[in-house]
């Protein structure tokens, strides 16, 4: 997320001082842009021709104006001198003329403004499109080494940071370069000297900017640094606000809190003040730059140098000349937000992706789900957690996976649906090396139950729905009976179209698991895989999440992960994991029998999740 977006209300600087943040590589994000833009080139083109057309339409006005204006003081000291009078006939054609001018500029600008507008969403709406492809294709190492905040900033902070400069910055970009140049021709045409007298106060007023910025800066910096303690304290206190009271700290937190409040105070007057103070610098020192240009023509008048509808003409165009200035500054910090936007974009875009082809094509009918470990070697980076492990686990059997926290018990299951790969040994299903499947033919062969449920916002129809998106009605129906939910979803209002919040807060922890069982069970894999299903819920609801989690067992290979040796006991194997090795398995008779980790666990009477480790 950029700083602009963290600061909220009081993390401004003022107009034209706030800080921006920079890419890495401003040429290579950029280009990156520019070449994924590359499919609107000829909307640019028109946007091009339409802003500098309505750019030198705008331009010509004053100068046409200022005709008008010398016609007026002609006729009106003709008629005082009694030789002549006012010309309304060629004022008015003169004024039609200017007025054409201008209707037919704000007519261009709001087209190109249209077309540019349609380019940033067309550019946006593929950019979402692209990332949300994008997020499906990555290897689950890269979401477990990244924050939620961090990706999910991609797709809502630098987009619509790069949608507002798109539609903002190129255009600008070019009305301004445009405009600047145009009426520093056009105040040449009128006069050198009055031009040279006006560019004066550009030096000036770049001085003075400099001077107040530097001094500046360090108050910005220090009220943007006490703005995030004062919102780390009051997000702190009233998330732990009943603790602060129990143990009566309540004066302690406010006497913190004013503390660093009334450093912000300060540092943001300060910041705040010198704001305050760019403004009416300029206009002194631009109101010097108009005596100045004042009195020169004045003279050059007297001179009969120029005429009098030309001072009027330069008077605008000074103004229209130190505005396109200020815009560039502005559309410099917009590029330097786009371009940090823009990298951060394109490195997820150019993320490496999970390899999908695989050499041998699956049967999901066909797989009798035999699955076997054989000498696998695993460890993240440079660590080794898995030195040997191996066993098998026969087609239909329940294969149970115990042992304490950390100790590598999802790992085992995240290798088997290779959301990561070996890197010795093999995991085979039907003697079949999973690295010679198509990893999603090979998830298709699987379903899958977490602790944490998942649940979208939504019907509860299409929850379960989720889990086959062919599946007719009555098959949705009969998965919910056979997961012990049908009952519950009755009792609803509106039974199968009741809607599930974004949080699935309206819904019990059991009720959620039950739904994601008949979604597992909807599937009809033939692996299935349940970690820790029932660890958060009552006794009532475990007994329930048991009957069912039975049915969808019914016939299939089965991995159980669990810290409740109760849930185990009928397994066909029970694998018990330390550090990432298998250090026994067998049945739960036979790992009585060695006296071993489990046999002391067992009697012990205490979960495995309380177990230290065995070194």
């Amino acid at each position: 997320m950029s700083e602009q977006r963290r600061r909220g209300p009081m993390g401004g600087h003022g107009r034209g001082m706030r800080p921006t943040e920079k890419a890495k590589d401003f040429k290579g994000a950029m280009g990156k842009l520019f070449r994924y833009m590359s499919r609107y080139k000829m909307r640019f083109v028109l946007v091009f021709i339409f802003a500098i057309a309505g750019t030198v339409f705008n331009i010509v006005g004053p100068k046409i104006l200022g005709k008008a204006t010398t016609e007026l003081y002609t006729g009106l000291v003709a008629k005082v001198n009694g030789t002549g009078g006012i010309d309304f006939a060629k004022i008015g054609t003169i004024l039609l003329w200017t007025l054409g001018l201008y209707v037919a500029s704000a007519c261009f600008s709001f087209i190109q403004g249209w077309i540019m507008t349609g380019i940033s969403n067309d550019v946006t709406y593929n950019l979402r499109k692209d990332i949300s492809k994008k997020i499906n294709h990555l290897p689950l190492n890269y979401f477990e080494s990244r924050t939620n905040g961090e990706i999910l900033s991609r797709v809502t902070n630098d987009i619509d940071t790069l949608q507002m400069s798109l539609n903002q910055s190129l255009t600008q970009l070019i009305t301004s370069v445009t405009t600047l140049i145009g009426v520093f021709i056009m105040m040449l045409s009128i006069n050198v000297w009055m031009t040279l007298a006006a560019l004066l106060i550009l030096p000036v007023s770049m001085f003075i900017i400099q001077m107040v910025m530097k001094h500046s800066q360090k108050y910005f910096q220090a009220q943007q640094n006490y703005l995030g303690a004062v919102n780390g304290q009051i997000e702190e206190n009233f998330g732990g606000h009943d603790v602060v009271r129990v143990f009566n700290k309540e004066n302690d937190v406010l006497d913190e809190f004013e503390k660093d409040n009334k450093k912000l105070y300060e540092s943001a007057w300060k910041s705040q003040f010198f704001s305050g103070m760019m403004m009416p610098i300029m206009q002194f020192v631009g109101n010097l730059g108009y005596v100045m240009v004042a009195l020169l023509g004045g003279i050059f008048v007297i001179k009969g140098s120029i005429e009098v509808g030309d001072i009027q003409s330069f008077f605008q165009y000074i103004r229209n000349f130190t505005q396109p200035i200020q815009q560039i500054a502005q559309v410099t910090n917009l590029l330097q937000s786009s371009a940090a936007a823009s990298e951060r974009v394109f490195e997820f875009l150019d993320e490496e992706e999970e390899v999908q082809n695989g050499k041998v094509e699956i049967r999901p009918d066909k797989v009798r789900g035999e699955v076997t470990f054989d000498h696998v070697v695993f460890g993240y980076d440079d660590e080794t957690l898995m030195r040997d492990v191996n066993f098998q686990a026969k087609p239909g059997k329940m294969v149970a996976i115990v042992g304490p926290t950390g100790a590598g018990k999802t790992t085992l299951m995240n290798l088997l649906l290779r959301f990561y790969d070996v890197k010795g040994g093999a995991i085979k299903i039907d003697g079949i090396d999973i690295r010679d499947m198509n990893r999603e033919e090979l998830r298709q062969l699987f379903s899958l139950v977490l602790q944490d449920t998942w649940l979208f916002k939504g019907s509860i129809y299409d929850n379960i729905h989720y889990g086959r998106l062919t599946a007719r009605k009555d098959e949705v129906i009969s998965a919910a009976k056979m997961a012990n939910v049908h009952h519950f979803i009755k009792t609803l209002t509106g039974g199968y179209n009741f809607e599930i919040n974004e949080e699935s807060s309206n819904i019990s922890q059991g009720e959620k698991q039950l739904l994601t069982i008949a979604r597992a069970i909807l599937k009809d894999p033939r692996i299935i895989i349940l970690d820790e299903a029932t660890s958060s819920v009552d006794t009532r609801l475990e007994k329930m999440l048991q009957d069912a989690m039975h049915k969808v067992m019914d016939g299939r290979t089965s991995f159980v992960i669990a810290h409740r040796l109760s849930t185990v006991r009928n397994a066909d194997l029970i694998l018990v994991v330390d550090h990432g090795d298998i250090v026994e398995q067998g049945t739960h008779e036979e790992l009585l029998a060695k006296k071993g980790v489990y046999e002391n666990l067992y009697h012990s009477g205490t979960s495995l999740a309380n177990h230290q480790p065995v070194c």
